[in-house]
């Protein structure tokens, strides 16, 4: 028979697990947006509906930093689990997946007529981990509960983390 304690135990590692899997994603999105800055990924080309294809926000530099340093994050995760060559991959897969995903989110945005800087609820949430998700997908074979762990997860990662910036001045906007 198993425990309640047991049951809490197993929650509280997978939530860890995940957070641990996730973190090249993470890692990722956050420098991705510190480290921004220079020329848009979209060089301000504009789609067929006359608004920009991804805005100011998404940057080259920001793409190309994010995406080393998740990276870099799976290298040192892949340290850990002694198959380095393995963590270099996935840890590129789910930060070039988060910072695409994070574009895509953008392109999105723009198509319903939202700013820059403006909210869109869940999609500002999730459009990284989806993106980091699905580039892992080629090598990862992920569980509904494992999908639906890390969007709940990121979700709540996502907006205490904002809060907290929004908090200590470090963002204009708390989401």
């Amino acid at each position: 028979m198993v425990t309640t304690m047991e049951i809490s135990a197993i929650n509280i590692l997978n939530i860890v697990y995940v957070i641990y899997f996730m973190l090249p994603a993470y890692i990722a999105n956050v420098t991705a947006l510190i480290f921004g800055g220079g020329p848009p990924l979209d060089l301000g080309y504009q789609f067929i509906d006359k608004r920009r294809l991804i805005g100011d926000g998404v940057t080259w530099q920001g793409t190309i930093i994010g995406t080393l340093l998740g990276t870099l994050t799976g290298m040192i995760q892949g340290i850990f689990m002694d198959n380095i060559a393995y963590g270099i991959l996935l840890g590129f897969l789910l930060a070039l997946g988060a910072v695409i995903g994070d574009a895509v989110g953008s392109f999105l945005k723009r198509r319903l007529n939202i700013e820059r800087g403006r909210p869109a609820p869940i999609l500002d949430q999730i459009d990284f981990a989806l993106g980091a998700m699905l580039f892992a997908s080629i090598i990862f074979d992920f569980t509904y509960e494992m999908i639906i762990l890390i969007l709940i997860i990121t979700i709540v990662l996502h907006l205490s983390t904002n809060i907290i910036a929004y908090l200590i001045g470090v963002k204009d906007v708390w989401y």
